[in-house]
This record gives structure tokens, C-alpha cells and sequence, in this order.
């Protein structure tokens, strides 16, 4: 098995980043990172690892739920500072916002310095969804539910050509129709359950998500080796497409299953990824 590729979101389970679980909407376009426990330093490099990881995935916004985190000196305010300037320098930019109680420390030494021109900090998710992403254009988004039927992938695939034509993203009708098709054909074949399929325009890139209702992260498998006498199995290319065709791609935990994602390009020219 090769190495996870880059981006590959893992579920944490211990030490600090047992206290960081990150989300994501149907489509990726939203992504929601919960933090609890005392703020120290090795929590603050493990949320700004999940903020990376996250903002590689190009998504409109990232809402960060900071009410179950102890911090009565207000010691992670670098963190957001730092984390609100890489969101914005993201391409597209990304909209940051925190959740926390207005009496805590942290909200009020926000309030101290102005932060809260640019990093909006709202009492809940709830509150903070509904102010970030009202104002997204619904054309930006095209959703399908599939069935696990080997029929899905082709679907898939005139799914990506129509959002590029409406678009006018024709450069990435062909990786973006070989990634989609890949993400949904391999849901068919291990997930197996019904699925959401999305393609969102992020600028000039294209996000495209699939989302199942098996937990199983996917990973990358060796090939199967070719057999004399016996028909060539394609086995273990799937996922291998889908990397060499994107420029970023992973897998999320959602509640019920995953979601798993990829951000298509123009290559222009360069070579594919391998």
C-alpha cells in the first residue's frame, strides 16, 4: 500500500487531535472543525494542522466550534489570527468564523484588538451557517442522489460534462468526468449504499464530493498483479485516477458515513500527478 496522498483526512484518536473532529456539509462547501478541552500549545499546532488540511479542499467556509475549549488567557488568538490570514490568501478564499460564548476571554480579546472586523465570531454553528453561506449563489452547486447501480458512474460522468458547459470550465471536462466517475464507481463497489454526488465551481477549480453512508475511509491499494491466461483485472486504479486528475484530494468522516473529495484544475499544460 502506498502512503496516504496528500490531504487524506484521518479520523483522530488520541492525544490532542482526539480533541479536534472535523465535518463537512453535503458538498464540502462548508466544513465544521470542533476543538474542546484546555488550551496548550500541542492543541494549537494540531488545529492549525486541521486548518491546512482543511483549506486544501478549497471550501467556502470553515466554522470552528471553540465553546468546549478552556482557555482563560486567550493564549489561541495567534492560532485564529494566523489561521483567518491563510483563508483569505486561500484560491478561492475561504470565510472563517468562530463559535464561542460573547463572555468568554477569547471573544473578549477579540473584541480588545478588532479581530472582529474579519473574523466574525458568532454564539453557535447553527447562527454562523446561516450568516456565511446565505449569500452563496445556489448555481455555484449541482446535487444528485445515485444508487450503488454500475450504471452510476456514467451518470456521474454527464453530471460533471453539463456543470462545465454551464459553467464554461471546459478544460476540466475530461479530468473532472474520469475523477467523478472514479469516486462514485468505487462507492459502488465498497460502499455500496445510496449516495450524494455534488460538483460545486470554486473559483476557476472544480470541488467534487461523494458522499456514502459507509464510515470506511479509502486508501490506496497496490494493483493486482496481471495473471497469464486470466482476463487483466483493473483493480486498485481507481483512486490512482483520481490523484494523477486532481490537484487535492480526501475523505472526511460525516455523520453516518464519509465524504469523499477531490479539486479538479486546469492543468495547462503541466503533466498529471503520479
Amino acid at each position: 500500500m502506498e502512503e496516504n496522498p496528500p490531504y487524506l483526512f484521518l479520523p483522530a484518536l488520541d492525544g490532542a487531535r482526539a480533541q479536534v473532529s472535523v465535518t463537512a456539509d453535503v458538498d464540502g462547501a462548508v466544513i465544521d472543525i470542533a476543538v474542546r478541552g484546555d488550551w496548550h500549545p500541542q492543541l494549537g499546532a494540531t488545529v492549525a494542522l486541521e486548518i491546512g488540511r482543511c483549506l486544501a479542499e478549497s471550501p467556502a467556509a470553515i466554522l470552528i466550534d471553540v465553546a468546549g475549549v478552556t482557555d482563560p488567557a486567550a493564549d489561541s488568538v495567534p492560532v485564529w489570527l494566523s489561521a483567518t490570514q491563510a483563508a483569505a490568501a486561500a484560491d478561492p478564499p475561504a470565510r472563517l468564523a468562530l463559535c464561542l460564548p460573547a463572555w468568554s476571554p477569547l471573544a473578549h480579546r477579540l473584541g480588545q484588538i478588532g479581530a472582529q472586523r474579519y473574523l466574525p465570531v458568532f454564539a453557535s454553528v447553527a447562527e454562523a451557517r446561516e450568516s456565511l453561506t446565505g449569500s452563496r449563489p445556489l448555481t455555484d452547486v449541482v446535487r444528485m442522489r445515485l444508487p450503488p447501480s454500475p450504471v452510476s458512474p456514467g451518470v456521474a460522468r454527464n453530471l460533471v460534462g453539463g456543470a462545465c458547459h454551464a459553467w464554461n470550465l471546459a478544460p476540466l471536462l475530461h479530468p473532472g468526468r474520469a475523477v467523478l466517475s472514479e469516486l462514485v464507481a468505487n462507492a459502488v463497489e465498497h460502499a455500496r449504499t445510496e449516495m450524494e454526488v455534488s460538483i460545486s465551481r470554486r473559483g476557476t477549480a472544480l470541488h467534487l464530493a461523494v458522499r456514502d453512508r459507509d464510515p470506511t475511509l479509502p486508501r490506496i491499494i497496490d494493483p493486482c498483479p496481471v495473471e497469464p491466461g486470466l482476463p487483466l483485472n483493473e483493480r486498485g486504479h481507481g483512486l490512482r485516477v483520481v490523484h494523477a486528475d486532481s490537484v487535492a484530494w480526501g475523505a472526511i468522516p460525516t455523520a453516518g458515513g464519509k465524504m469523499v473529495w477531490a479539486t479538479v484544475r486546469d492543468r495547462a499544460g503541466h503533466r498529471r500527478r503520479w
